[in-house]
C-alpha cells in the first residue's frame, strides 16, 4: 500500500461511525449522518461487536441471517439467547436462562377451560382495589359491518393486568347491523350479540377506567393517576372503541420502533409472539385476552431491558439541542465517532424509562 493510500485508509477510519460502523470519505459526511440517525444507547445493540441495529430485526438479520457477520454468528449460536437477544457468559448459562425467557401459550390448560366455562367474563370493573394496576393491556375483536362485511365494528374486548389478570371481559353490542360474524377467527355468534353490553356502555366503562378519575386534559406520563395503555394496532382498536386516549399513555407494538421491521413496517402480533416470546397465536378461534397477554408481555420485556441513563434522553427534549440542526458543524467536525455518538439521542421514547417512573 503507497503512501496516499494509507493516508486514505486512515480516514476513511476516522470517520466511521461509532454506532453503526458506516464509514466516511469525510467527515463533514459523517456528522450529518449522525444529525439524521439518531444513534443512542437505546438502540438494540450486538452484544459480541456492540453494532447498534435500528430494530431487532435488523439485529437478527446481523446475528442470524442470511449474511450474518461470522465471528457475530459464531459467538451468538454458542450463548446467546434467540428470545431477548443477549449475549450469556457460557452455553450451560444459555440453556437455563432461555428456558426462563420463553414463555407458554396464555390459553394452555386450565386458562382455555375457564374460557369455554365462561368463568373469564367480567363485566365490571373494580375501581376500588388497592392493587388498581397501573398499566394495563387492551384488545378487540372484530365483526364486519356493511354491505360486503368489511367494515370493522368492535364485538368484544378484553382488559388485562401486568399479572395476566382479567380486569375487564365482555362482549359489545354494535351500533349497526352485523352482516358478516367472521367466526372462523372471532368464535363469535349471534347470540353473543343479543344480550351484550352496548358499545357506549362499554366505552364509557373503559374511558373512566383508564383515566382513572383524572380529566383527559390533565392525564400525564408520569406523576398522575392515568393507566399507561399497552396494544397491538390501539389507534384502530379504540377508534372502533370511539374512544379518545392521550398518546403519551400508549405503548402500541405494532409502531414501538425496536419491534418494527422497518420504518413504515410492523410486524404482526403473531411474528413478534413467537420471536420473542416463544410461543404461537392465532392458531385457530382467536381470543382478545391471548392478544392482551401477548402484548402485555412484549411492553415489559421492552420495558425492563438496561439502558444507559440520560438527563435528557430524547432528541425532541427541549433541554437536549445535541441532533438539532444547530449543530456546530466546526466543533463537531473536531470530535471523534465516540464523543459525536456520546452526544446523540433518541428520536422515540424507549420503553425503559417506563421503569424509572
Amino acid at each position: 500500500m503507497d503512501y496516499r493510500s494509507s493516508i486514505e485508509s486512515s480516514e476513511t477510519l476516522r470517520n466511521k461511525c461509532a454506532a453503526c460502523y458506516r464509514q466516511f470519505n469525510k467527515m463533514e459526511h459523517l456528522v450529518e449522518h449522525m444529525k439524521i440517525s439518531y444513534h443512542s444507547g437505546h438502540e438494540p445493540t450486538c452484544g459480541v461487536c456492540k453494532k447498534h441495529c435500528r430494530s431487532f430485526e435488523s439485529l437478527r438479520e446481523h446475528l442470524i441471517g442470511p449474511l450474518p457477520k461470522q465471528e457475530c454468528k459464531n459467538i451468538f449460536s454458542l450463548r446467546g439467547c434467540r428470545f431477548c437477544m443477549m449475549i450469556l457468559e457460557s452455553p450451560n448459562a444459555r440453556r437455563t436462562h432461555q428456558e426462563r425467557c420463553q414463555f407458554s401459550s396464555a390459553n394452555a390448560g386450565l386458562t382455555t377451560r375457564m374460557a369455554a366455562l365462561g368463568l373469564r367474563d367480567k363485566a365490571m370493573i373494580d375501581y376500588t382495589s388497592s392493587r388498581s394496576p397501573k398499566v394495563v393491556a387492551l384488545s378487540c375483536k372484530m365483526v364486519g359491518g356493511g354491505s360486503d362485511g368489511s367494515l370493522d365494528l368492535c364485538a368484544r374486548v378484553c382488559i388485562t393486568d401486568e399479572s395476566d389478570n382479567v380486569v375487564f371481559h365482555t362482549y359489545v353490542k354494535p351500533s349497526m347491523i352485523v352482516t358478516n360474524y367472521r367466526y372462523g377467527t372471532t368464535g363469535i355468534r349471534p347470540e353473543n350479540l343479543r344480550d351484550a353490553m352496548p358499545l357506549k356502555h362499554a366505552q364509557r366503562k373503559i374511558q373512566e377506567f383508564l383515566c382513572n378519575g383524572e380529566p383527559m386534559w390533565k392525564i400525564r406520563p408520569r406523576g398522575g393517576r392515568g393507566r399507561i395503555l399497552v396494544g397491538h394496532g390501539l389507534d384502530h382498536d379504540l377508534d372502533r372503541l370511539q374512544l379518545e386516549y392521550p398518546s403519551s399513555m400508549m405503548r402500541d407494538t405494532a409502531k414501538y420502533p425496536p419491534l418494527m421491521k422497518t420504518s413504515k413496517l410492523s410486524n404482526s402480533l403473531k411474528d413478534l409472539t413467537q420471536a420473542y416470546l416463544g410461543y404461537d397465536i392465532h392458531v385457530g378461534i382467536q381470543d382478545p385476552y391471548e392478544d392482551c397477554v401477548a402484548t402485555m408481555r412484549l411492553y415489559t420485556r421492552m420495558r425492563y431491558q438496561k439502558h444507559k441513563t440520560e438527563a435528557y434522553p430524547q432528541a425532541a427534549d427541549a433541554q437536549n439541542r445535541s441532533n438539532q440542526v444547530a449543530w456546530r458543524q466546526n466543533e463537531v467536525e473536531r470530535m471523534s465517532p465516540d464523543e459525536m455518538l456520546s452526544i446523540s439521542r433518541s428520536d422515540y421514547y424507549c420503553w425503559c424509562l417506563d421503569s424509572l417512573a
